[in-house]
């Protein structure tokens, strides 16, 4: 088994094994955050990630990513948390504005056993299922989907490649953060292609995420939040015009003389 150790200021432990390598993460313009700490052990067995989870079950834990052997444990830093929190804060409050129906499952675990893959997201919610997964209590993607929309944190020194990982499970679309921008990937035909506006939240593009996520690590809280509510009532979701469209053509069929 090969152990990989990362943290900041503390020298990296590497040993060799003969593993498959993961795919390549596609080139990045910017950087990532740094890991509160990381280790990575390879020539793991799909039954020792299973244990672990179900040790780590009830209490407060780092995130998990398992890849077909390679099996990663990481600690989020400050920015990191706060980030990913504040992208779901953004999430739900346009979706209260433009009353979409959510639902927030957080870094619920993903796993598959016969693809021999799982994973803990920063932040997930169902969208266009919400509806379905309403109540449920535990996700079983045997009869579950995955969640519609997945935000991820993009991370320097991981060694899973974390789109391969997901689109092998079917999330529609991710959005993948680093300190300096929010880049939205939709899912095509078993990959990932850069698109700069939301599929579950149309009016949201990239540039605007990013903004608002700047925004919110210097401006008070609910100034910020106020901020968000204004744009998203200026900025009317899709559906909401096609209601109005209609209750205007509804209104006019009613009205006398029609």
């Amino acid at each position: 088994m090969t152990t990989t150790t990362t943290a900041p200021t503390t020298a990296t432990r590497t040993a060799t094994a003969a593993v498959p390598a993961p795919d390549s993460n596609p080139p990045s313009a910017t950087h990532g955050y740094e890991p509160g700490s990381l280790m990575t052990l390879t020539g793991v067995r799909w039954e020792t990630y299973e244990s672990l989870l179900s040790d780590l079950a009830e209490s407060s834990s780092p995130r998990v990513t398992y890849d077909r052997g390679t099996l990663e444990i990481m600690s989020r830093t400050l920015i990191h948390e706060g980030d990913h929190r504040s992208l779901g804060d953004i999430v739900l409050t346009v979706a209260v504005e433009w009353e979409i129906d959510v639902r927030d499952v957080g870094s619920v675990t993903v796993r598959r056993a016969d693809l021999q893959r799982g994973f803990e997201a920063d932040t997930s919610f169902y969208v266009q299922h919400a509806a379905v997964m309403r109540g449920k209590v535990r996700l079983d993607l045997d009869v579950d989907p995955p969640p519609d929309l997945l935000i991820e944190m993009e991370v320097t020194t991981s060694a899973i490649a974390k789109l391969p990982l997901f689109a092998a499970m079917g999330i529609p679309e991710v959005w993948r953060v680093t300190p300096e921008r929010v880049a939205i990937f939709t899912l095509r035909e078993g990959a990932y292609d850069p698109t700069p506006t939301s599929i579950a939240f149309p009016p949201l593009t990239s540039e605007v995420l990013t903004r608002f996520l700047m925004e919110g690590r210097t401006m008070p809280s609910t100034r910020w939040i106020r901020g968000i509510r204004a744009w998203a009532m200026d900025h009317p979701h899709p559906g909401d015009q096609a209601d109005g469209d209609e209750g205007a053509a509804d209104g006019a069929s009613d009205s006398p003389g029609a």
